[in-house]
């Protein structure tokens, strides 16, 4: 199974203790549907995943999983937007209780997404901070605001930081973090989920601070011709403040 995987043992023991049942399946649909860039149905999806790893999966199960983790063939796409929902089930209380010290690197972190205009495009950024030195973990920009984005962003920083064991990651109640995916990757790197009350966003005050820093004083202030300079000016700007 690692080896159809592309994983290691680890991590597939990390995976397969986790509470969903349903992720290890979902790497391999994923996979199948990534190589067919996005065209595949379920049906299709189904006969791939006998071509490639010699597995054989009822065509109901595999719609179900694609269903459960937002997978649509881009001609399903255009003919009906993706309203993401926020899955309820999955929501988690406010454990962090704007308790924002932390006495180490790992303890907590804290995340969100805004959007920022560059070069006259709109684009959404998912960004992770430490909230020991208030550094940035993480973080990855798109034209999209979907799951993938939190997701790539969280296995970015869990894969830069490597041992999250006890992490507290806490967030808004967005559709983006009460995602299966979401949760799975968190519980199989026992990181304890917490988010912010509805419509509270002083529950999560240190990242709206960051966002409205960087959109402020760097973005909006500046002639920033890369993200990669808005990223370097917010740092050393952050740096200077620290210093006070």
């Amino acid at each position: 199974m690692c080896a159809v995987l592309e994983i290691s043992r680890r991590t597939y023991y990390k995976y397969r203790n986790a509470d969903d049942p349903d992720y290890l399946d979902y790497l391999m649909i994923k996979n199948i549907f990534k190589q067919s860039k996005g065209t595949y149905g379920y049906r299709r999806i189904t006969e791939g995943l006998k071509i490639e790893y010699g597995v054989i999966f009822n065509h109901k199960k595999v719609a179900r999983i694609m269903k459960k983790y937002y997978l649509k063939p881009e001609y399903i796409k255009r003919i009906r937007p993706n309203n993401y929902k926020r899955i309820e089930e999955n929501v988690q209380p406010n454990i962090l209780k704007r308790n924002f010290k932390a006495d180490k690197p790992n303890q907590k972190w804290t995340t969100d997404i805004t959007y920022i205009i560059f070069k006259n495009k709109r684009l959404y950024l998912s960004t992770i901070l430490d909230l020991y030195d208030r550094k940035v973990v993480a973080y990855k920009i798109s034209k999209f605001n979907n799951n993938q984005l939190v997701i790539d962003t969280l296995n970015e920083a869990i894969s830069k930081r490597k041992d999250v064991h006890g992490l507290i990651i806490h967030s808004d109640q967005g559709f983006q973090y009460t995602s299966f995916e979401y949760k799975s990757i968190c519980k199989s790197n026992g990181i304890t989920i917490s988010m912010s009350r509805k419509g509270t966003p002083i529950d999560d005050s240190p990242m709206e601070s960051w966002h409205g820093i960087l959109k402020k004083e760097t973005l909006h202030n500046n002639n920033i011709t890369s993200l990669q300079v808005l990223f370097y000016n917010t740092d050393r700007l952050k740096s200077k403040k620290l210093k006070k």
